[in-house]
Order: structure tokens, then sequence, then C-alpha cells
């Protein structure tokens, strides 16, 4: 039986001793920001995970049709980034190349890589301008795209490296994977009216 953590205030947790924590803590849904602060995460509205989940599994699904090589990740999977923050996007996906670089161990942790894609959902309990550095941080640690879908105020912003924000004032849109994706899209009007 592994050893309890205690930890001092003020002390920043070392990521071996944050990764303990998070699995003592496994009910609690837990990120890190790069300065060491533990962010404790709401859980989503059923709702909202209900759309998140849908999200995932046609992305999932034009993943697999595609055969399109990389690995994809739910809100349980964390990140390491760069900066040292740990992120659970909703949605995930890196390279093969990437997931293939990491060791095993690294695999069974919080991965050591920013994903190449991430879509976050915003429900109730999230505040937008928390999630719209969540995008800006992802982008500047090497994501390639990111989605970030406000189903609060039905808006959508498209984020990528070097491009101006793009936001949608509607939930009943097209979103195109391109050019990481060539010939995904996500139908959010559908999703949304299921």
């Amino acid at each position: 039986m592994d050893m309890p953590v205690t930890f001092i205030v003020g002390d920043i947790m070392s990521e071996d001793e944050f990764f303990r924590f998070c699995q003592m803590n496994d009910t609690l849904n837990l990120e890190r920001d790069s300065e060491g602060n533990i962010i404790f995460m709401s859980p989503a509205g059923s709702f909202s995970d209900s759309f998140s989940f849908d999200i995932s599994i046609a992305f999932g699904s034009w993943l697999r049709a595609n055969k399109i090589p990389g690995k994809a990740f739910g809100p349980s999977a964390g990140f390491t980034l760069p900066n040292g923050a740990v992120r659970s996007p909703d949605v995930a996906w890196v390279t093969r190349e990437k997931w293939d670089a990491l060791s095993r161990e690294e695999k069974e942790r919080f991965s050591p890589m920013c994903p190449d894609f991430v879509i976050e959902v915003r429900s109730k309990s999230d505040s937008l301008i928390y999630l719209q550095n969540k995008m800006q941080e992802y982008l500047a640690n090497g994501c390639r795209l990111a989605w970030l879908i406000d189903r609060v105020k039905e808006k959508v912003y498209v984020y990528e490296p070097g491009c101006a924000i793009v936001e949608h004032a509607s939930l009943a849109i097209q979103l195109s994977g391109e050019p990481l994706f060539p010939g995904f899209v996500l139908n959010l009007a559908e999703i949304e009216n299921d």
C-alpha cells in the first residue's frame, strides 16, 4: 500500500506527487496550472456531458472510418504540457508519432505532451474566460487546432496557431477540421438537436 503523502500549504507538488494526489482523489476532476495551482473542476451537467459525448462519437467514428493514425482521448486523460500545466480537455487527439515516442510509463501517467487537437465544451459551471485562457495555453504549448464550444452563449471559437480567433455566433454550424483533418466536418447543428 502506498504511504500517505503530506503536503505543506504553499509547497508546489512535483509531477509525481500531483499524479499520486490525483490517484488518491480519483473521484475529483483535477487540473494544475503552470504555476502549480490545483484546480478543482466541477462535473458537467448531464446535457453538456451528453453533448460532449456525441462530439466524441462523431470524431472517433470519423477517425476510425478514415483510418487516421493517432490517438484520441476523452475528458479523463491528463496531459502534462511543456509549461508544466496538467490539462484534461473534453476531447483530445495526438499524432501517432508523438504517441509512439512515449514510453509505456509515460502513457500510464499524465502524458508529457500537448495534444495536437483539443475540444473544450463549456457547461454552465465553467467560466468562459478560464476556458479561453486554456485554449490560448494549448496553442502556446504546441496545439495545432482547438475548438471551444460555448453551449451557454451558443458560440464557437476556433483557435489555430498564428491566426486570429474565429468566432461563430451560433451552434447551427459545421466545423471543418481542415487542414489537420482533411475532409472532417463536425455538424454541431445535428448534435445540438439530437
